[in-house]
């Protein structure tokens, strides 16, 4: 484990980490300049617009693998067996507690995107609008973790979460890296729709 720089944080893309993922630099948040005025706002909407895309994601990335993924999907990706982080908090969790649960959920999923886009790009290197999408997600995920940071450090002075991340899937065969694509996938679209329902009130105007 170790400190990781929260730019680093955005390239951990390729290798499992455990460790204290340091949101900024210094020795804490930056009184000035951090946040943008709308946060909250665009906050909100990336959460809105994650959770309205995860199910399409999912389908799309299954109808891509072919079989026996489009066929045998409850199977095969039932995530009971990964690493997801755990999300415990509910709508009547303080926020505080509730920002950093997503700031850990959406930490790990930017990674795990990063792992199931070059697993996509070498195994189906022709699926455009898959790969588009991910690429789009991850995006999203990026911009909000950005927002996320803003938050704890500008609300609560939080510049260091703990953030685990799931397995690396480089050096698995093609049937393991598509197996548990899919598992981190249907996990999130399971996750992601609780996410919204507890975070979005909590950044509701005033």
């Amino acid at each position: 484990t170790g400190v990781v720089p929260f730019v680093a944080l955005l390239l951990l893309q390729r290798r499992p980490v455990a460790g204290r993922a340091l949101l900024v630099a210094g020795s804490g948040c930056p009184s000035h300049g951090l946040c943008r005025s709308n946060v909250q706002e665009q906050t909100r909407r990336q959460v809105a617009v994650l959770n309205a895309t995860a199910q399409e994601l999912f389908s799309l990335y299954l109808k891509c693998q072919g079989e026996p993924f489009s066929s045998e999907s409850d199977k095969l990706c039932n995530p009971t067996g990964i690493f997801f982080p755990a999300f415990r908090v509910n709508r009547t969790s303080e926020r505080k507690e509730v920002m950093v649960a997503m700031y850990k959920l959406f930490a790990f999923l930017n990674a795990s995107l990063g792992n199931i886009t070059r697993d996509q790009e070498e195994l189906n290197p022709m699926a455009k609008e898959l790969l588009e999408r991910l690429h789009n997600t991850t995006k999203t995920t990026r911009g909000l973790i950005s927002n996320l940071t803003c938050l704890l450090c500008k609300n609560y002075n939080i510049f260091q979460v703990d953030v685990r991340y799931g397995d690396s899937s480089k050096g698995k065969s093609a049937f393991k890296k598509k197996q548990q694509g899919c598992q981190v996938l249907r996990k999130y679209v399971q996750v992601i729709g609780q996410a919204a329902r507890v975070l979005l009130p909590h950044l509701s105007p005033s």
